[in-house]
């Protein structure tokens, strides 16, 4: 039995920093500009709002130096985030969302902070209900951006 939960631990360390911070990671299909494309499509069409996106690449390209593509696109609905911020205004640190959808080792990922990270995190209670919302509307947005 030790040896089973060592094995445990050591498979859970090695999945790295994401699954460590809450992270949800996927693998997208198409380049990362085509991904985030299909993501403010998938936003938009849901009836939230795309407050900005950006673009680390250009960022890099701008002080002379490289990095693969990345982009952030901040998103949200403040229907649901509103109530979330009157319960903790901190929260307000990571919201609106974000979504993060980069190219590693050739593929396109797609990631965001799992709801459920940011409820334990803030300390958020009596807003199971909208924490629920968000993670399936974060689930069916990234999953048609993936497509």
């Amino acid at each position: 039995m030790v040896r089973f939960l060592s094995a445990v631990c050591v498979a859970l360390a090695m999945m790295g920093p994401a699954f460590a911070q809450g992270l949800i990671v996927k693998q997208a299909h198409g380049s990362v500009d085509e991904t985030v494309a299909k993501f403010k499509a998938a936003v938009e069409g849901a009836g939230a709002e795309v407050f900005a996106v950006v673009d680390h690449a250009k960022g890099a390209m701008s002080v002379g130096s490289q990095v693969p593509p990345v982009t952030v696109v901040i998103f949200g609905n403040p229907k649901l985030g509103t109530p979330l911020i009157a319960a903790n205004p901190q929260i307000g640190l990571d919201l609106p969302l974000k979504v993060l959808i980069w190219e590693e080792a050739g593929e396109t990922m797609i990631g965001y902070t799992d709801p459920a990270a940011l409820k334990d995190r803030y300390r958020v209670t009596g807003a199971d209900e909208t924490f629920a919302t968000i993670a399936g509307a974060l689930g069916k947005l990234t999953d048609k951006a993936a497509e």
